[in-house]
């Protein structure tokens, strides 16, 4: 194979297009271009055969493609438009929500955005992605401000996305060559009255019928529910954190304690009657890192039909921190789990090739104490080069090492999609 069709096939074209040339020198725009570099560098740590790259970009193609947990691809916000809200007094509030609905929205209202928001998308090869939409909180109002970017999003590209909430929907994703969303928030929407359980409980229901089909038990810190990975102690699932799984399984909506503690996440596996998942995590076996997760977890996880996200964080992973090592921890889960309760959610987003020269426009801003949700014992510390392997356009070659470690092209697609699927159509509704 020559290598300018080995590079455009691991850049996510088509052999159609390899076929006809589409990807010539000459024609590569920005994103392209970083795409490729991402590929090359990937294909470099991985050292896969141009067999099995073929058979696992042909694979890939064919499959549905879903990330139990993620990000889609992220805009480049306004520079000036951010820059003239400092300069008019906006509190850090103010300016960094503006910064997050930008990053969220500006594909729907940048034509230069939006075309390489689905370059992006295609490279990866992706179907459907649980999208975080709602920041980390139990506050409705914080989690209703994301939730409205992407319920904007959705609407205003309707031949381009598809919603998913219901059975079935990320089948005729695929079937018509759209792209899904389902959507996650990284915390259960609470009044904080406690006045009563049923009324702390009712807003399951309205997010709910709102889209959401996802929601965190916890992010790090302990709350009323249980207790987050970040603490020293973790107590396990309160009386409340009961109530809350039992309405969630009632309700139909997922329950994640990917942010959880331990014993929070075992005891809430025993309490689910739906299955229930660790959305983006890594294997504790493999890395000390305080967000991986113990055997006796994933595997009771797994027992409820349920599945395990492993993530593409280089930190979380441990050792080398790349493809490599992402591929080991998937090799592992299944040893732990088995094949149906097993995913990739990388927990990373492509961004905007523009997105470092906008950021700039804006003025510094003093330092302010970290936020209430960042508990993090051990440092995350700054991205390592490591993770470039796993770039989230670097998704077909994903599915390239599963074929290079000897899997079932069946296995395969269970991991790559399958299992997710599997997961939503029992918890989402039918639709009438």
């Amino acid at each position: 194979m020559k290598r300018r069709r080995f590079l455009a096939m691991a850049a996510g074209a088509s052999l159609a297009q390899i076929a006809l040339g589409a990807q010539a020198e000459g024609a590569e725009s920005a994103a392209g271009a970083a795409i490729r570099q991402s590929r090359e560098i990937g294909l470099a740590a991985l050292g896969v055969s141009e067999r099995d790259l073929q058979h696992g970009l042909e694979l890939h193609a064919a499959s549905i493609v879903m990330e139990p947990y993620g990000f889609a691809p992220r805009a480049a916000i306004d520079g000036a438009a951010v820059a003239r809200l400092v300069e008019q007094g906006g509190s850090d509030r103010e300016v960094d929500l503006l910064m997050d609905e930008m990053e969220n929205t500006r594909f729907v209202l940048d034509e230069s955005e939006r075309r390489e928001f689905i370059e992006a998308w295609r490279a990866a090869g992706m179907t459907c992605i649980f999208q975080n939409a709602g920041q980390e909180s139990q506050d409705p109002v914080r989690l209703l401000r994301r939730l409205g970017n992407f319920t904007f999003a959705l609407d205003m590209m309707p031949d381009f996305f598809v919603r998913a909430t219901a059975a079935g929907d990320i089948e005729r994703a695929k079937r018509d060559g759209k792209a899904a969303l389902a959507l996650s928030v990284n915390g259960v929407p609470l009044l904080q009255r406690w006045e009563s359980v049923q009324d702390e409980l009712s807003l399951i229901r309205v997010f709910h019928q709102l889209g959401v089909r996802m929601m965190h038990l916890t992010y790090n810190r302990q709350n009323m529910i249980g207790s987050g990975a970040g603490e020293r102690e973790d107590p396990g699932l309160s009386d409340f954190g009961r109530a809350v799984v039992a309405e969630m399984n009632r309700v139909g909506v997922l329950v994640d304690v990917a942010h959880s503690g331990p014993q929070t996440s075992l005891q809430a596996a025993q309490a689910s009657s739906k299955p229930m998942v660790i959305s983006h995590s890594a294997c504790a076996a493999l890395s000390g890192h305080f967000r991986c997760k113990p055997d006796n977890v994933i595997r009771a996880v797994a027992e409820t039909g349920g599945l395990m996200g492993i993530c593409a964080v280089p930190q979380f992973l441990g050792g080398k921190g790349d493809i490599n090592t992402l591929l080991d921890h998937v090799d592992h889960a299944v040893k732990v789990a088995g094949i149906d309760h097993v995913a990739i959610a990388t927990d990373y987003s492509y961004r905007s090739t523009a997105a470092g020269r906008e950021f700039q426009k804006v003025p510094r801003r003093p330092r302010h104490r970290p936020d209430w949700e960042s508990l993090w014992p051990i440092p995350l510390g700054p991205t390592p080069p490591s993770q470039r392997t796993m770039a989230w356009t670097n998704w077909p070659l994903f599915t390239a090492g599963l074929v290079q470690r000897g899997y079932r092209d069946a296995d395969i697609q269970k991991i790559i999609g399958g299992n997710a699927v599997r997961v939503v159509n029992a918890t989402f509704p039918q639709r009438a």
